[in-house]
């Protein structure tokens, strides 16, 4: 009797079974007729749009790629670039002393060499007018080479703007840091229409805190009014400037 009954009961139970499988039959289904009804609400013109953006989007950054391994170029804001690489010290000195001989031979520039790299310096005399930061049309040719050369290499670049210790207050800067940073991002702004990447760059002002020479005679004054095109090594870089967002050191 009792092996009757436990026959039984299995055959119940799997008798039973198919409903499992029929309930999430039933309730895929369900999901598919929703999905369904979702998209059909959809407008179809902008959903259109939205799929041909994609898909020009997907293509043009194929064919990029494709460019880009062909030919040694690198996608940079929507343009493809030189495929550069961040120069030692010394190869940075070679190339700015060969490129800028007759400028660096007329004083118009200053090359420096320190810990932090290489530091093309520009004496205020003929680039800004007094307590201005417009550059001057012979400033905009100067700072034209200095960028021809600086877009031959990736290292990073601090333009630092630098004043003497006169005080200074008028109507545009209330003091000096206000002139050198001002000074310091005029330089930056030229250098970005002049191609060079963005994120290469950057701008601050010091005012009259680091002086080249202590501010004793006018002379010292005039050396120690400068904008320093800082073009920094990799370890400078890496322990100073922030990263850039999407590369790596």
């Amino acid at each position: 009797m009792r092996r009757l009954q436990a026959r039984h009961a299995r055959s119940h139970v799997s008798k039973e079974r198919w409903l499992v499988s029929y309930a999430d039959f039933i309730t895929l289904l369900f999901a598919f007729f929703a999905t369904m009804y979702a998209i059909s609400s959809v407008d179809a013109q902008k959903l259109t749009t939205v799929a041909h953006a994609l898909q020009v989007a997907f293509d043009d950054s194929a064919k990029g790629r494709s460019l880009a391994s062909g030919h040694g170029l690198l996608p940079e804001n929507g343009v493809l670039v030189p495929n550069l690489n961040e120069q030692s010290t010394a190869d940075v000195q070679s190339k700015v002393s060969r490129e800028l001989a007759e400028e660096l031979a007329s004083h118009k520039l200053e090359l420096i060499v320190d810990r932090r790299g290489v530091t093309v310096s520009i004496p205020e005399a003929g680039t800004f007018g007094i307590g201005r930061d417009e550059l001057s049309d012979t400033a905009q040719a100067l700072v034209g080479r200095v960028a021809n050369t600086l877009g031959g290499f990736a290292n990073s670049v601090r333009v630092e703007g630098h004043t003497d210790d006169v005080p200074i207050h008028n109507l545009r800067f209330a003091s000096n840091w206000d002139l050198s940073a001002a000074r310091a991002s005029r330089v930056v702004e030229f250098l970005i229409a002049r191609g060079l990447n963005p994120t290469r760059l950057s701008a601050t002002g010091l005012a009259e805190f680091h002086p080249r020479v202590p501010n004793t005679s006018p002379e010292n004054r005039a050396s120690n009014r400068r904008i320093d095109l800082v073009i920094l090594n990799a370890t400078t870089t890496s322990a100073e400037e922030p990263p850039v967002s999407g590369a790596s050191r």
